[in-house]
């Protein structure tokens, strides 16, 4: 059967087919649940694959696989992001998971007692929604951004990939969370840098073969155990972690002064054509990369099953005010990791046990 030709009421359809959507995916077939997963990107991994050329991800192989099937890597090593892409594509591949790609779901709503979504002109029927879209969705760049210079080069690290997209002249990196430190070490080789803004921390270790054997087995495990929202320090510590940047993982401060990288404070501005810095400062620069993170965009998603256009309330990931709807892989969703490889597989697992059944069916089988 292709899954261009499914119709009828389906079990569950997953709204994302990335890493959560595929390990949900995974789960719900050894159900043997009727389910679908829509796919914006035209093939599994896209959300890797598109990102900067040099990325390598931070959790060690041995964290990255996905259930039934290990990372084929040196588990102590740390994958590129087109090994990651290329893991992710054959997984949904080797499972014979049912995604349908290159379908980006235009509105989801509610209608009697199943969801129904919509994406070019086509609709699909469910009894359960599983919004598992991820935490990059819309690139954040301030209003200001466009009173910069008309020479200027300027873009939001989703569209950057290498230093060569750079004209000469000196780099702006704004945000120094994991992206942009790690962005603005790669083009200090090549380019004057400066990058603007203050680290959400630091890991007090080095980043590395020795950490991922030792340290990070326990920054894992506080991100999957500690801080939780069922534990008082992760309700606490949620807000704050959703609001600031994440420490600084592999590349640190210290690696960036020794690189030549001149940190500055926040841009708060820009003033005839440059930008312009908390202290008044103005800067001369050719090359702005706005590492200012993503935003939540549900815009998508019918009103009422949203909370003022956030997620609604909910444990989990399981909706509590509306049966049948549930989130997945969204920052701090339940844990600390909740957006990581070994978050969003944990996450996943508890939302393959909470989502009702309408029956034991044969699962849809992969396009061919």
């Amino acid at each position: 059967m292709d899954n261009n030709s499914v119709t009828g009421m389906l079990d569950t359809m997953i709204i994302g087919g990335g890493q959560a959507g595929l390990t949900l995916g995974y789960h719900l077939k050894e159900q043997q649940r009727n389910f679908l997963i829509l796919d914006a990107n035209q093939r599994a991994g896209d959300a890797w694959r598109q990102r900067w050329d040099s990325l390598r991800v931070f959790t060690p192989a041995k964290y990255d696989g996905l259930p039934g099937e290990p990372f084929p890597a040196d588990p102590l090593s740390f994958p590129t992001k087109d090994e990651l892409a290329g893991y992710l594509e054959g997984y949904a591949e080797r499972n014979a998971l049912p995604v349908l790609h290159g379908t980006r779901v235009e509105r989801l709503w509610r209608e009697g007692g199943h969801f129904v979504a919509a994406s070019n002109g086509r609709r699909w029927e469910a009894r359960n929604a599983v919004v598992a879209t991820g935490v990059s969705q819309e690139p954040k760049v301030p209003a200001f951004a466009t009173y910069l210079a008309a020479g200027t080069v300027q873009f939001h690290s989703a569209a950057y990939r290498n230093p060569g997209q750079l004209q000469d002249g000196p780099v702006l990196v704004v945000g120094l969370g994991n992206s942009g430190a790690e962005i603005a070490l790669e083009v200090s080789r090549t380019h004057q840098t400066i990058a603007a803004g203050k680290p959400g921390g630091e890991l007090p270790v080095k980043h590395g073969r020795t950490a991922a054997r030792y340290a990070l087995p326990i920054v894992r495990f506080l991100g999957l155990h500690v801080l939780t929202l069922d534990t008082p320090v992760g309700r606490k510590a949620a807000p704050a972690f959703k609001a600031h940047a994440a420490p600084l993982i592999r590349t640190k401060t210290k690696d960036l002064a020794a690189a030549g990288v001149r940190l500055v404070p926040r841009v708060t501005g820009v003033e005839d054509g440059q930008p312009v810095l908390a202290d008044g400062t103005r800067l001369e620069v050719a090359n702005v990369i706005w590492c200012t993170g993503f935003r939540d965009d549900f815009s998508w998603i019918d009103p009422e099953l949203l909370d003022g256009g956030a997620l609604p309330r909910q444990h989990r990931g399981v909706a509590l005010d509306t049966p049948g709807l549930f989130f997945l892989g969204q920052e701090f969703l339940y844990a600390a990791a909740s957006a990581t490889l070994p978050g969003a597989g944990r996450d996943a697992r508890y939302l393959a046990g909470k989502i009702p059944q309408l029956g034991r069916i044969d699962v849809l089988p992969m396009r061919q």
